[in-house]
């Protein structure tokens, strides 16, 4: 059985146990070399695997990809969110797609809520005047009272609302499909998207990228906002809509966001969200907390493990 991990950039999986007990399940090559962002490169390391353990959402798995690959039959993601891998394409020839939910629920919730404290009580741009010589003292938000929009409803959401609920925050939620009663279950108040960025002081966004949720946060969308709001992404860049967030932030109709995740990442050195003095933001390390990290990749491998069995 060949395995491949071929985008270890920056590493995580090199020497750790993970890497140890999946080299009992086969013959594995790790690359912890940047290039697999480049379809060509990432082509040329998967060359013969049966097996790819992919680290990264920027090695695309695409048709095109999966065609010069014959051999490939499993596609094991860390990370929960899978819009990195042609799911119809991997259908079409038979290759399995197998993820980690839940493994960085805890670590990532852990995030937005200090993306919360930090935009709600100005924490960067104090310390900013601050280390700058300027005594700028003034109002800042308290959570009490205010209101916290969930955007989707999966195990970081419902983390969020936990951590949330002693601060005196009220919930609103807006599940991706059908409530079953969920929101209730975690103090949420279930709401359609409209009511929820009507009414939310913090909006936090949990959904995963798909074809029908690029984009989800669009112009339209935006408008709805309290010009007092805050918006959180700590999920995939895409769902918002780009242009209209920059022209929402330059423009002051809403008072700021918190991103952890970019169109573009790294993020350019020229990126105009680095010019806002109303944004937090953080390099896609929203879940990097050794548990999750040694959880999240531990699932991985045991979802290789999983694989084989079945094989035989």
């Amino acid at each position: 059985m060949k395995i491949v991990v071929p985008n270890d950039f920056p590493s995580v999986f090199a020497g750790s146990a993970a890497e140890a007990k999946l080299k009992t399940l086969g013959d594995v090559t790790v690359y912890s070399e940047r290039g697999a962002d480049v379809e060509d490169e990432l082509i040329r390391r998967i060359a013969g695997a049966d097996v790819v353990v992919t680290m990264r959402a920027h090695s695309k798995y695409n048709a095109r990809v999966l065609d010069a690959t014959p051999t490939l039959r499993l596609i094991s993601v860390w990370g929960t969110g899978t819009d990195n891998v042609d799911s119809a394409a991997c259908a079409a020839r038979g290759i399995e797609i197998a993820n980690t939910p839940g493994a960085n629920a805890n670590a990532v919730a852990e995030h937005t809520l200090a993306f919360m404290l930090a935009l709600a009580r100005r924490i960067t741009t104090l310390d900013t005047e601050l280390r700058a010589g300027r005594w700028t003292r003034g109002l800042s938000v308290g959570l009490d009272g205010k209101t916290l929009g969930l955007v989707g409803l999966g195990a970081i959401a419902n983390r969020v609302a936990k951590l949330a609920a002693p601060f005196g925050m009220r919930i609103l939620a807006c599940p991706w499909g059908a409530d079953d009663g969920r929101a209730a279950q975690i103090g949420a108040v279930a709401v359609p998207i409209e009511q929820l960025l009507a009414e939310s002081d913090f909006v936090s966004l949990h959904l995963r990228l798909s074809a029908k949720t690029e984009g989800f946060l669009d112009a339209r969308r935006l408008s709805l906002m309290k010009p007092t709001a805050f918006l959180i992404n700590t999920a995939r860049a895409a769902l918002v809509d780009r242009d209209a967030l920059l022209s929402a932030l330059r423009e002051g109709r809403i008072a700021g966001a918190a991103l952890d995740v970019f169109h573009t990442e790294p993020l350019p050195a020229d990126d105009p969200l680095l010019a806002f003095s109303n944004t937090v933001i953080t390099p896609h390390n929203a879940g990097m907390t050794p548990q999750a990290v040694d959880a999240g990749l531990q699932m991985a491998v045991d979802n290789v493990a999983r694989f084989i069995a079945t094989q035989r």
